[in-house]
């Protein structure tokens, strides 16, 4: 064996990565992660979380115990400028902080991010107070959801959800279901914007068509995420 003399790129040259944990149960985060992030050179690690196969509060909670295993699965090598935990439920029942605090044990994460931290994020930067809120979610899980918007300064006063608690059902709610519960939604003249909530369903070919019928901002867990992921690149 001849052995091979090599050179090593130096780090600097390097795209920041990104991370990403994704629930075992989805099935939308990662494609339109790959059109929200088709012009960024910033390689997507993903590594995956158990889940329940229905959206519960206890469910989600338990999720809790896994996120730092999930996490630590992550290549040890890299160092990410930021990593999103794709569960706007779970992040309001565990908590944010709580979230971050347990990714960062696991590997090197400058900050961490989720649907509902970036959520709130988007919404103060459009000025946006008063929202409407589409869910897929059953009652037990959209409380705690509404209670962590309203500590934040937004009201979701105007609420709507398909009421399904069932992953794979979520995963297949028809993007024409979607636009029509948000144009329902946000042509209320009282609220300011419009957040369809959860990882799992399908927003991305919707968004923008949904904006040019009420003529308010529409944002949803993941292009809140993908926006929010894509201002730490650089910072």
């Amino acid at each position: 064996m001849s052995k091979i003399a090599y050179s090593m790129i130096p780090e600097v040259d390097l795209p920041p990565p990104l991370g990403l944990i994704v629930l075992q149960t989805d099935e939308t985060v990662e494609p339109e992660f790959s059109r929200s992030f088709a012009k960024v050179p910033s390689p997507i690690y993903v590594t995956r979380i158990p889940s329940g196969d229905e959206v519960t509060t206890k469910t989600l909670s338990e999720m809790e115990n896994h996120i730092s295993g999930a996490a630590s699965l992550l290549p040890k090598s890299l160092s990410f400028p930021v990593i999103g935990y794709c569960c706007t439920s779970a992040s309001s029942v565990i908590g944010s902080d709580k979230v971050e605090k347990l990714v960062q044990t696991a590997c090197n994460a400058k900050m961490v991010t989720n649907p509902l931290r970036a959520a709130i994020a988007f919404a103060g930067q459009k000025g946006i107070s008063k929202l409407a809120m589409l869910s897929p979610y059953i009652g037990e899980v959209n409380t705690p959801l509404r209670t962590a918007f309203q500590q934040a300064g937004l009201s979701t006063d105007v609420f709507g959800s398909f009421g399904e608690a069932e992953e794979a059902k979520v995963a297949r709610i028809s993007s024409q279901s979607v636009f029509d519960g948000a144009v329902r939604l946000g042509s209320d003249p009282s609220v300011e914007g419009v957040f369809l909530s959860c990882t799992n369903l399908k927003t991305y070919d919707v968004i923008a068509e949904i904006e040019r019928h009420i003529g308010k901002p529409v944002f949803s867990s993941n292009s809140a995420l993908a926006w929010h992921m894509k201002a730490q690149i650089n910072t």
